[in-house]
């Protein structure tokens, strides 16, 4: 640390510049994966982009594990904020799960970077552990109260279990996903998810 960073407004500023530049890599990431998917994106082409060395971006992210995962967590950021202006009862948040779908069909490589690294993922050791733990917590926590509040309100079928439907909604929309990149013509993300939604439920979702 430089003697400009160790204290006072140095500091504060020093701190801005470097979570900007990392923000600036991230984007840049997302950019590139969504270009040219998991296999064909470097950190080297990453750096250039980013317009940073190589060796200045690993300065941020030591990993590419550790980058994957911090471009997913972006991912997550904004689709937290793209629905929380829309969802306003338990059937709008069903409702965003199916859009989210809808719309993942039209991102294979970010699809690709997530059911690639999901799976690398799983050893507790993993850079990127820590990203599923949390994404999956959050996702079945969101179907969950969803749920609930459907059962509360008597739209669930009978012998329709929440949590237990939660969990299985995430792993559908998991497993849908890499169904979809071995067959992206046979598989329709959204609809089959519809359907598993709709037979929950004792009413049209719409």
């Amino acid at each position: 640390m430089s003697a400009g960073e160790s204290k006072g407004s140095g500091s504060s500023g020093g701190y801005a510049k470097g979570r900007a530049r990392r923000e600036q890599i991230v984007a840049t990431a997302a950019e590139v994966y969504g270009d040219v998917g998991y296999r064909g994106a470097s950190l080297r082409e990453i750096a250039k982009r980013a317009g940073i060395s190589h060796v200045g971006l690993m300065y941020y992210f030591p990993s590419r594990e550790a980058l994957l995962a911090a471009v997913l967590e972006r991912r997550d950021e904004e689709e937290a904020a793209r629905s929380a202006p829309v969802v306003s009862s338990p059937r709008d948040a069903m409702l965003h799960l199916l859009d989210l779908a809808g719309r993942n069909a039209g991102h294979a490589g970010m699809v690709e970077l997530y059911v690639r690294l999901a799976a690398e993922a799983t050893p507790g050791d993993h850079p990127a552990h820590g990203y599923f733990e949390r994404h999956y917590e959050m996702v079945r926590s969101y179907a969950h109260r969803a749920l609930e509040e459907l059962a509360v309100q008597g739209a669930l079928r009978d012998g329709v279990d929440a949590r237990t439907a939660a969990v299985g909604l995430v792993a559908l929309m998991d497993g849908l996903q890499v169904q979809w990149l071995t067959s992206p013509d046979e598989v329709d993300m959204a609809g089959v998810l519809r359907a598993f939604v709709q037979q929950l439920l004792k009413e049209p979702l719409e």
